[in-house]
């Protein structure tokens, strides 16, 4: 890889210098890893089919995961989809457990939404620009759509949701048009324009 020296300090530097994947080795075959990222092999398997150590696929994969956290997109526009789900809080690697063990997967205690779940929202506009936010535990929060959506909606968005009535009361207090889009009443067209199911 061509390297450069700066002409006030001295210092040389190549095209990857300062970003998420400086100093990683072996490029070639960092195209076969984000396959395998892709097909959502473990680290093991990866690591056994690119004849490299475990713990190099598990560096590049922190690298690789934390280089996508910084190309994110900054707003989104038209019509946007939006949309939350639920996942029971993982501490892996935690040694102080504020719950009793389980085993992977697992099952909540308590039935329904709870604060055992975690809240992760998902936003994505017609033009492929998708954004993600850990709202918290338990049921998202007007307050939480709100720090999550506001600053990255343009003002003429359409926000297209599910039935949950807090997308209704964001839109109504940050001004925006939003549309409500019902499956389990059958209704996926509104206003002449169809929504695909995600």
């Amino acid at each position: 890889m061509q390297r450069y020296r700066c002409k006030a300090c001295r210092r040389t530097f190549n095209a990857l210098t300062g970003t998420a994947l400086a100093h990683l080795r072996k490029k070639e075959k960092w195209l076969d890893f984000s396959e395998a990222l892709l097909q959502s092999r473990t680290l093991r398997q990866a690591a056994s089919a690119l004849e490299v150590h475990r713990n190099t696929t598990l560096r590049w994969r922190h690298r690789f995961l934390g280089s996508i956290k910084i190309c994110r997109a900054t707003a989104l526009q038209g019509i946007t989809e939006a949309d939350e789900t639920y996942f029971l809080e993982s501490d892996k690697g935690c040694r102080q457990l504020h719950r009793a063990p389980r085993r992977r997967g697992g099952k909540a205690c308590k039935a329904g939404l709870s604060n055992e779940q975690v809240c992760v929202l998902v936003a994505r506009d017609r033009n492929g620009q998708t954004l993600d936010w850990v709202t918290g535990h338990g049921q998202m929060t007007k307050a939480q759509l709100a720090g999550a959506l506001e600053p990255v909606l343009a003002p003429d968005v359409l926000l297209v949701s599910d039935g949950n009535p807090t997308y209704h009361y964001f839109a109504q207090d940050a001004h925006i048009s939003h549309d409500s889009i019902i499956l389990s009443a059958g209704i996926r067209v509104k206003g002449g324009s169809s929504y695909p199911e995600r």
